[in-house]
């Protein structure tokens, strides 16, 4: 969901999520749902990130404050401008380029109604809420994971090359991976098992973790 606008000092607030709002991919988060999951953060009093576009390497900011209103889950977070990559998000935003915001959670409790073909979110648990360019396309890469997720199915060959494009791999690391497969590169890099490390976080993620608008 969007975010209105940063300030200099890179405080900005907006909405991680909407209640009552079916997505593209017919599913909807109800009321509370984040309520269990918001008082554990308190609890555990450690922030809760802001990524750049999901990447859990690309720390660029704190949420500062997090509940749940009639709307939604209204956010107020803070860029940590001494970080590079938050002074190029800080940039962006102002600019109107970058505005919107997409939560990663894991769903604990969820129904389907059959007639409506519609999935509801009733109780998930946030893990990050990450500044994004394309939060409410259904061409934007967190939907089309959350897609393919929902429907137990797996990416295609050039999503799937995408995905480890954003999980760190260069251009031509993905495409050996999607066409010939992890063993192959880690037998011709000196650094496999940092290869190896991002591809299991790659795999870790696609396998139950939803990245959701």
């Amino acid at each position: 969901l969007s975010v209105k606008a940063v300030s200099d000092d890179g405080l900005f607030s907006g909405y991680g999520s909407v209640f009552g709002a079916v997505d593209s991919y017919r599913e909807v988060v109800a009321p509370g749902a984040f309520a269990e999951s918001l008082a554990q953060i308190a609890a555990k009093g450690r922030p809760v990130p802001v990524l750049w576009q999901h990447r859990s390497g690309e720390p660029i900011g704190v949420y500062s404050k997090l509940s749940e209103d009639a709307h939604g889950l209204k956010v107020e977070g803070q860029l940590v401008l001494e970080v590079g990559r938050a002074k190029e998000a800080h940039a962006l935003m102002k600019a109107g380029a970058v505005s919107g915001l997409s939560i990663g959670y894991y769903v604990r409790e969820d129904s389907w109604d059959e007639k409506e073909r519609i999935r509801t979110l009733k109780k998930v648990d946030l893990v990050e809420i990450s500044l994004v360019t394309f939060p409410a396309n259904d061409e934007a890469r967190v939907d089309t994971i959350k897609s393919k997720l929902a429907h137990g199915s797996l990416p295609t060959k050039p999503e799937f090359e995408q995905l480890l494009r954003e999980a760190g791999f260069s251009k031509s690391q993905a495409a050996v991976i999607a066409n010939r497969g992890l063993s192959h590169l880690l037998d011709r890099s000196e650094s496999g098992g940092e290869a190896a490390k991002k591809y299991g976080s790659l795999i870790e993620r696609i396998g139950g973790f939803s990245l959701s608008n």
